[in-house]
């Protein structure tokens, strides 16, 4: 700004000396040549100055903003750094992510593909009665064995029953010689229909048709002889439902059925509740066992009261004459010593005068010869 203020000044000096020329003052023109020639050189030399001065102050401003500005980029180049590791970082993650996510879906796929298999397998073996009547047995062993139960000791398989027109899967032995039987087949055909049916009228044309077949099988399992208290059973039959979500399937559409089967004594079971009944049965066969032993160990102690009152009298006896024996110890030791020391001490005072009388006569033929 001050330099361009300097050229102004001095053009407007050189001016005034231009119009003074022309003017005509001649006399004055060489003079005022030297004049404008001394303020031209004084106006380059404030100029020049004036210009080293503004070129100093500016390079030191510039040489700060450019200090600033190496700062600044030095900062930048930091966070740069800083986003740029950080964008690796974050590749990285990324990568080892979506090979996680790729490594689960592919197991995903598998299980699916392995659950689909499973699925088929078990629409296969449910289409077979027997294959279904295995798989019932196979739970049921599962439950069983869960339970503490041991085939042969608290149960057996496949036992006919005499008379009977029917072979029951499971008899559990049960104190005092009773029986309980359970059967394990359960009709599962219609039930697999109404999971499958596509439509609302198939899927209750099925449900109803799979409640019909559940209320035949407990008709079914009632004419059996399997519930005969005259000849060492319970008074109902276990039939067990192999699957918690049928079972609740029953309790859901028609609860009736339960309440029809118990007044024909039968009784349904799922796994979870054939546990507990099983857990009661184990219980009732414990507190039998402890009774009965409670009674052998109550005829012990009897035996072992009896034993102990002889005992105290043979004891006693010998006590008695322990204390006789004692006593005629006693008048040993006393009265019968004393009776005999007596005697003795007399044959010793015998003994000693006799042992004087022949000192004496020993010392008279002495005195005489020294007399």
């Amino acid at each position: 700004m001050e330099i361009i203020v300097g050229i102004v000044i001095g053009a407007a000096v050189a001016a005034g000396a231009a119009v003074a020329i022309v003017n005509g003052r001649r006399g004055a023109r060489e003079t005022a040549g030297v004049e404008l020639q001394r303020a031209v050189e004084a106006l380059v030399a404030q100029n020049r100055a004036t210009f080293e001065s503004e070129r100093a102050r500016t390079g030191d401003v510039l040489d700060n903003k450019k200090a600033m500005i190496d700062r600044q980029l030095d900062d930048m180049n930091v966070k740069l750094d800083g986003v740029s590791s950080l964008m690796q970082s974050l590749e990285l993650d990324r990568e080892r992510k979506f090979g996680e996510l790729s490594e689960q879906l592919s197991l995903q796929h598998e299980g699916m593909a392995s659950l689909l298999q499973t699925t088929q397998s078990l629409r296969e073996a449910l289409s077979s009665q027997k294959a279904r009547g295995q798989w019932g047995e196979r739970m049921a062993e599962d439950v069983l064995r869960l339970a503490g139960f041991v085939e042969n000791v608290n149960y057996r398989k496949q036992r006919a029953i005499e008379g009977a027109r029917g072979v029951p899967d499971f008899t559990f032995m049960l104190p005092n010689d009773l029986l309980l039987y359970m059967d394990v087949k359960f009709p599962f055909d219609n039930y697999v229909r109404f999971c499958e049916a596509q439509s609302d009228l198939d899927r209750k044309r099925h449900r109803d048709s799979f409640l019909r077949d559940v209320r035949a099988r407990v008709r079914e399992l009632s004419t059996r002889d399997y519930v005969d208290p005259a000849g060492g059973t319970v008074d109902f039959v276990l039939l067990f439902v192999p699957n918690e979500q049928l079972y609740g399937f029953i309790h859901e559409q028609d609860e009736s059925i339960l309440s029809e089967a118990v007044r024909q004594q039968v009784v349904f079971c799922s796994p979870l509740t054939l546990f507990v009944v099983l857990a009661l049965i184990r219980q009732m066969v414990e507190n039998f066992q402890l009774a009965r032993t409670s009674d052998e160990i109550l005829a012990l102690l009897g035996q072992f009261t009896q034993q102990w009152g002889k005992f105290k009298e043979q004891m006693a006896k010998v006590g008695a004459r322990i204390d006789a024996a004692g006593k005629e110890y006693e008048v040993l030791v006393t009265t019968r010593t004393r009776a005999l020391e007596k005697p003795l001490r007399k044959v010793d005072e015998l003994r000693g005068y006799q042992l004087e009388l022949i000192d004496d006569q020993d010392d008279g033929p002495t005195l005489a010869l020294e007399a």
